[in-house]
């Protein structure tokens, strides 16, 4: 998918492998930048670098599907988005979005809403009828997914530090992904 100033497309795990400290810097920006995605700041460039890698073995066996935005004139990678398919014989009608990030550059050019799209046309090509998401309560991601069609479940209470360690709230949201 491209359109304007980026490329959107979907990651080989070798590709992700070969891009590794790329990434981490795309990682640790986000982190940096106060977006609470699993990490607390300082994030180390070689902890970054580590966790990248480590999610090689469930691209290439289809466990996670990995998208990246990147800058059409420079290759510079500009996002991310992972979507994990349910594994359990009760849930492979779902998925779970993940870790989408934009680098802060970036950000006010839709990215985010393009890396989603791509995510949900490739979630219905696999039968995935269901995502599911979480995000900081108040942050600017809530507001992304309200603004794209999610639905609010509700708000579970101190779910995750933020990246400077302080207990925050999350949201959970759904949504049916559709051609």
């Amino acid at each position: 998918m491209s359109d304007g100033a980026y490329v959107v497309g979907e990651v080989t795990a070798q590709e992700l492998d070969d891009s590794a400290e790329e990434f981490a810097g795309l990682l640790m920006e986000t982190v940096h930048g106060g977006a609470s995605i699993g990490f607390l700041a300082p994030l180390a460039p070689d902890e970054a670098t580590t966790w990248w890698r480590a999610l090689g073995p469930d691209l290439a066996a289809g466990r996670l599907v990995l998208w990246t935005a990147r800058n059409r004139t420079d290759g510079r990678l500009a996002g991310t988005v992972q979507l994990r398919p349910a594994t359990t014989a009760n849930g492979r009608h779902r998925g779970e979005v993940a870790k989408l990030m934009v680098h802060p550059a970036d950000r006010g050019h839709r990215l985010a809403g393009r890396l989603l799209a791509a995510l949900e046309e490739r979630a219905v090509e696999l039968g995935i009828r269901l995502l599911v998401l979480d995000t900081e309560t108040g942050s600017p991601a809530e507001r992304l997914y309200e603004a794209a069609g999610w639905t609010r479940v509700g708000s579970v209470p101190d779910f995750a530090a933020d990246p400077a360690g302080v207990l925050r709230p999350t949201t959970i949201f759904f949504k049916s992904p559709t051609r």
